[in-house]
């Protein structure tokens, strides 16, 4: 027996399209001789729906989209599909795989354990089924587990049919970081609890905040690897049986962390812009490293044809920074403009002096406000949007979770834009994720990822003026953020408890900022996007 795995790049909504795909990879896996197929959760409505499921005429939309399905297994003979969709049944709407073979439904597995993760509550749009699932094929027992049934419980003991065979998993796994690793445990668990063979499908592709890296696998009763897919790419899958067996085929090799990291960022740029129908994007390229990095991600995601950059120096760019930028948009061969602030700038200080009234100290860029700062960065942001508004490309932001996290970012100046790429990124992972890209070859230029990063909105400005180094920083937001740590935890982990106390102080004041922002690409657990929900007004100091 063969089945054929779908890891498919699915869009929410777009009902027509998935149905095209799902009917394509039938029609591969037919011509490969497959006898069944397997797609990946909710792959007819596309994942996660979220509130059009609340509206009736979408769901109403996935079922008759399910009956061209149901045609083509009758066109399509001898090979089964099963596929997720959401369905009404007697008043209730269920997370459904059905299993349609030679025209007919030949069962249906209703999801059990619905997630509650904060980006997707299923309990809030979702009934949860109360049955296990068990269908015969080449007298081989099948059953079906949907995504959380297998991660979030004890499928040994809960959720699966005494006498299968074979587990299918159906899942809309979100990448983070390391997230195969604990793929793996769990369902090497699993296998030592049941010794069945279990076969995933992952869904693959960017979807808003999130990225579903695919790397769909299958393992076999001895908890042996037997398959593994690529990571962020459509493919099919073919996997032979013998009996119960899988028979060992080919095994995509494993990437560094860092590679993923990268690739996700990749997919989740490109999937944004052309599955939203931007024409192009556009970034300010300051000469440091994180419009670098933005630059070569969005060049490698969406090609130099689909990019430009533009450089703003005002009276406080060193001309390093203006060289460096120009030097990067040739390499990469992008468009790049160069449109100088200063005489902007100087009008608007000269109307808050003389118009609104504002003391001319207040205004001097060698005072400690940072209004000249932010005003800087607002005349930016102003001319990225004019030139969006011209051209229909989308602004990609430039800034990372570490100056996201401590608000060193401006509102409607470097957080105008409508996706920011490295929003889930530290400033460490920052300068790995360029000397990983230059390893493929040379695009970013030395000198950008050595000198101390600044912000260049005042003289003589590094970051490290008001912050700690960034390692130091970025553990500190790892701990308290990610892992939850209370401020005594992370003092005892080694770290001044100035430091610890000031920076914990300073992600509270700036939750305010953080709801302002665009969306960004989730790469760890705890993104501030779809996975930090902290109240703007709070006295917790905790």
């Amino acid at each position: 027996m063969k089945i054929a795995i779908a890891q498919i790049n699915c869009t929410v909504g777009d009902i027509t399209g998935n149905t095209t795909k799902i009917i394509d990879a039938v029609n591969q896996a037919k011509q490969s001789r497959a006898d069944l197929i397997i797609t990946p959760e909710l792959a007819l409505s596309g994942y996660p729906p979220a509130d059009l499921l609340l509206r009736r005429t979408f769901c109403l939309a996935c079922e008759k989209a399910l009956e061209k399905l149901i045609k083509l297994t009758k066109e399509v003979k001898d090979i089964a599909l099963v596929v997720g969709h959401p369905s009404y049944q007697n008043g209730k709407l269920f997370n459904t795989a059905s299993v349609i073979r030679n025209g007919k439904i030949i069962t249906r597995y209703y999801k059990r354990i619905l997630s509650q993760i904060p980006f997707f509550n299923e309990r809030y749009y979702f009934d949860a089924g109360s049955n296990p699932c068990l269908f015969e094929l080449n007298n081989i027992k099948f059953g079906i587990n949907i995504c959380a049934d297998f991660w979030l419980t004890n499928p040994a003991t809960y959720v699966i049919h005494p006498d299968i065979d074979i587990l299918l998993v159906l899942s809309a796994s979100t990448y983070h970081i390391d997230k195969q690793v604990s793929r793996y445990q769990t369902t090497y668990q699993f296998i030592e609890q049941t010794s069945l063979s279990v076969i995933h499908t992952n869904l693959v592709g960017g979807q808003d905040e999130l990225v579903f890296d695919g790397a769909s696998f299958v393992m076999n009763p001895q908890g042996e690897l037997t398959h593994q897919l690529d990571e962020f790419v459509e493919t099919i899958g073919l996997v032979d049986l013998q009996h119960t067996q899988p028979i060992k085929g080919q095994i995509a090799a494993s990437q560094p962390s860092v590679a993923n990291i990268y690739q996700a960022l990749c997919l989740g740029v490109a999937d944004y812009v052309h599955k939203n129908g931007f024409p192009g994007v556009l970034l300010g390229l300051s000469g440091g490293v994180d419009s670098a990095l933005t630059l070569a991600i969005a060049v490698d995601a969406l090609g130099a044809e689909h990019v430009k950059t533009v450089m703003m120096p005002s009276q406080y760019t060193a001309n390093i920074s203006l060289d460096d930028a120009q030097q990067m948009a040739a390499l990469l061969n992008v468009k790049h403009y160069e449109c100088g602030i200063k005489s902007i700038f100087d009008q608007l200080l000269e109307i808050l002096a003389t118009d609104l009234q504002i003391p001319t100290d207040t205004i001097d860029a060698t005072n400690t406000s940072t209004m000249p700062e932010n005003l800087q960065a607002r005349i930016r942001g102003m001319l990225l949007m004019a030139l969006s508004n011209h051209s229909g490309s989308i602004v990609l932001t430039t800034g990372n979770k570490s100056e996201m996290a401590v608000g060193y970012c401006t509102l409607y100046g470097d957080m105008a834009g409508g996706f920011a790429v490295l929003k889930d990124i530290s400033k460490t992972m920052v300068y790995q994720l360029c000397e990983y890209r230059n390893q493929i070859s040379y695009v970013i230029p030395e000198r950008i990822i050595k000198r101390p990063p600044s912000a260049e909105l005042r003289p003589n400005q590094t970051d490290q003026d008001s912050l700690p180094p960034y390692e130091v920083l970025d553990a500190i937001i790892e701990a308290y953020v990610e892992q939850n740590c209370s401020v005594e935890e992370i003092i005892a982990l080694g770290y001044r408890e100035i430091d610890v106390k000031h920076i914990i102080r300073l992600i509270h004041a700036n939750e305010y900022k953080r709801r302002q922002a665009p969306p960004g690409i989730r790469i760890t657990k705890c993104d501030f996007g779809t996975a930090w929900h902290y109240p703007i007004t709070s006295k917790s100091k905790q």
